[in-house]
């Protein structure tokens, strides 16, 4: 990830936390203390966000050694050493607990990510993420999915267009909304449609939209769905879609599956932080 876009990020949450002076550390621990601390995984997972994490040390000690033990993107284990880090103690427990929070929090939605996808495998659909991101975190958090295996989704609104239930209600009808945006977007942007019947799926196939997302809908109306646009554009599963249901889903033949909880309440995996030599 290119660091002109976590930076400010990492910054913002160090000013979060740490205010004007780390009041507990400052107090027992000299300025110029140097300690060895490793970063260690406690339960199984995939990681995500080491290069976010030794940020977080490296701005408050520009000379902190940060060995990697562990690549980005590789499965660990409880006990296994992930990085090695060298410098002023100050700087390894001031950013500590941003280091370790953005660090957990990637590596948790990779992990997730990584069981959906393995979920799936043999299948020739795509598990992408959505927009339910956690505010301010959304770009390292859809990297994180990446990094487990699966694709993002559109970053934000701004960047492809999807046609919702209120749109569709606001704007009298699919054939209604979708004629109003091509009027008014450039041949790049893609369109996507959310339809929740075969009725509107029907209307949908009649108007130049590049994706159909089918929402809510059972497995055998996705199985339906999925007949009757015969390849025409691509066809999303969303709404509710869990790691029980997800070959059932994959099954009926849709191109991409969608998945929110991949961001908005996946758990993060356990890391701690542990001084190892002074």
């Amino acid at each position: 990830m290119n660091s002109l876009y976590y930076e400010e990020i990492v910054k913002q949450a160090l000013r979060e936390d740490l205010g004007f002076q780390d009041l507990t550390t400052e107090a027992i621990i000299p300025e110029n203390h140097v300690s060895i601390a490793e970063i260690t995984a406690k339960e199984e997972g995939i990681l995500a966000g080491m290069d976010i994490a030794k940020r977080a040390f490296t701005l408050l000690d520009d000379q902190m050694s940060f060995e990697v033990k562990a690549k980005e993107g590789e499965h660990i284990y409880p006990g296994q050493v992930a990085a090695v880090l060298e410098g002023k103690t100050r700087a390894l427990l001031g950013a500590e607990r941003v280091a370790l929070n953005l660090l957990q929090r990637m590596s948790g939605i990779a992990t997730g990510t990584h069981k959906a996808v393995e979920c799936t495998k043999g299948f020739s659909c795509h598990l992408i993420d959505t927009r339910k991101t956690t505010p301010g975190l959304r770009g390292l958090e859809k990297y994180a999915v990446r990094t487990g295996g699966g694709y993002n989704h559109r970053f934000g609104l701004f960047d492809a267009i999807l046609i919702k239930d209120n749109h569709i209600a606001a704007a009298g009808g699919i054939t209604q909304a979708v004629s109003l945006v091509r009027e008014k977007v450039g041949h790049m942007v893609k369109v996507e449609v959310e339809t929740e019947t075969l009725a509107q799926v029907e209307e949908a196939l009649q108007t130049p939209v590049d994706i159909i997302m089918l929402d809510n809908m059972s497995a055998e109306k996705m199985k339906e769905a999925v007949q009757l646009i015969n390849k025409k554009v691509l066809v999303e599963a969303s709404g509710g879609i869990t790691l029980d249901s997800l070959v059932k889903v994959a099954e009926t033949g849709v191109d991409l599956i969608s998945l929110g909880w991949l961001t908005h309440s996946v758990k993060a995996l356990d890391l701690s932080l542990n001084i190892v030599q002074k």
